[in-house]
């Protein structure tokens, strides 16, 4: 799902497209009944496949390369799952009169998910910065995300956050954790075929993903959950997203000033420390808020397409900058951000 065709002129990201049609086709014709138990089994299967391409993908070698570079990650990390979940909270004040509680419940989760890795890579190159600090962000970041990100559930939304409980964090280390390890500890024999495959793999990460948003939704039509949110509601929700995602912006690019690092790792500072990752938040979302997790990733999906239009914008800003070193500077041809 690359942009290999798509009109350089459309703001937005053909997945973004297929994730809102299949919004749309569970809106129409949800899933019931027997063909919802179906729905949830191949659901959770595609998770836990999901997971286990991560852990078969990520180089246990690069990442403990990557840790020379030891404080970039920690101050992500920071900005991942300290300042960003701080940010939500604070946002608790605008309820009922600015959200509604279950749109809340869905920001703050979102403030809870790791980074991304592929867009922050993408957005790093293009504005030539330093491209392995930021493959390596990423992928610390959804790592400790798997262990972290439930965590930090149980502690902020408990369980008012749509059926949150321990038995969540159980289901947790079953579908995602176990299947993660299990790719790490593959990844000797079978790193080879994923990497050649990587284009076809990459299909079946989307898919997957598609799968979830689909059972997810389906549960909430069912469930009457969208007779919750009104347009003026939504509206509100983008104007906190907004203002949530140009607060990170500006912390993480002047924050890392002020921590007197360079040029090329505040780019992938600001890049990596202010995404959030929808391949990693929906399924997790989907563990962790059962029938409720339609609004929980509402706010997910909208933050998702929000960050890739406004840091595409920055990273092209960037690429103009003089450079501060004599570094040669990164290759700008970087593949096209995916989710």
């Amino acid at each position: 799902m690359k942009r290999l065709h798509w009109p350089s002129w459309m703001p937005v990201d053909p997945y973004i497209l297929l994730l809102l049609g299949t919004v749309g086709f569970a809106a129409l014709l949800p899933a019931r009944g027997a063909a919802a138990d179906v729905a949830s089994g191949a659901s959770t299967a595609a998770i836990a496949f999901l997971f286990f391409l991560y852990g078969a993908r990520l180089s246990t070698r690069e990442a403990l390369d990557g840790l020379k570079h030891w404080r970039l990650h920690v101050t992500v990390l920071a900005c991942t799952f300290l300042i960003f979940p701080l940010l939500g909270l604070a946002a608790g004040g605008l309820v009922p009169v600015f959200l509604s509680h279950p749109l809340y419940q869905g920001l703050l989760f979102l403030t809870l998910v790791p980074s991304t890795i592929q867009s922050s890579i993408a957005f790093t190159s293009i504005a030539r910065g330093n491209v392995p600090a930021a493959i390596c962000a990423g992928s610390f970041s959804s790592l400790v995300g798997i262990v972290v990100t439930p965590l930090l559930a149980a502690a902020l939304l408990g369980s008012s956050g749509g059926g949150f409980s321990a038995d969540s964090l159980v289901e947790i280390v079953v579908q995602l954790l176990v299947p993660f390890v299990a790719g790490q500890l593959l990844r000797r024999w079978i790193g080879g075929f994923v990497a050649r495959h990587k284009k076809v793999l990459g299909l079946v990460d989307r898919g997957s993903i598609l799968l979830v948003v689909y059972t997810a939704f389906s549960e909430g039509m069912v469930q009457g959950i969208w007779h919750q949110v009104s347009a003026v509601r939504l509206g509100g929700l983008l104007i906190v997203e907004a203002v949530l995602l140009a607060v990170m912006l500006v912390l993480t690019w002047y924050g890392g000033k002020a921590l007197r690092f360079n040029r090329e790792d505040r780019i992938a500072i600001q890049f990596a420390g202010s995404k959030k990752s929808l391949a990693s938040g929906l399924p997790m979302a989907s563990v962790l808020f059962g029938a409720h997790a339609s609004l929980a990733v509402l706010p997910l999906m909208l933050f998702h397409q929000m960050q890739l239009m406004v840091c595409a914008v920055i990273a092209k800003r960037r690429a103009r900058d003089p450079l501060e070193s004599s570094r040669e500077p990164v290759d700008e041809r970087a593949p096209a951000p995916a989710t």
